[in-house]
């Protein structure tokens, strides 16, 4: 996922510090939600073994699934960092999301 760990003496207040047997151990710096979904879509695409965008229509429905899933379309510019990965415009990632509720719904 990204995180950085550090000494707890240098924990921001937006750092998690871990504790054992009431003694400081370690700070963890989680990366900020956008290098998250960049870290998420690299990710994917080692596990395709091939660019996103090169994938069929299918695959990239399964991947806005899996990405709405893990909460990718609620950090800011998500649709459009997704789109521009799967090769898409930001309608067809919209259609894909659409498609998905409504199937859900009925």
């Amino acid at each position: 996922m990204g995180a950085e760990l550090l000494d707890p003496a240098e924990a921001s207040p937006d750092d998690i510090v871990l504790s054992w047997e009431g003694r400081e151990i370690v700070a963890v710096r989680l990366p900020r939600l956008a290098d998250s979904l960049d870290n998420i879509l690299t990710g994917l695409e080692r596990r395709h073994g091939m660019p996103l965008a090169e994938l069929d229509r299918r695959a990239k429905q399964e991947v806005v699934r899996g990405l709405e899933a893990r909460g990718a379309f609620s950090v800011r510019h998500g649709v459009e960092t997704v789109a521009a990965a799967l090769g898409v415009s930001r309608f067809t990632v919209y259609n894909y999301l659409n498609r998905e509720n409504a199937s859900r719904e009925g």
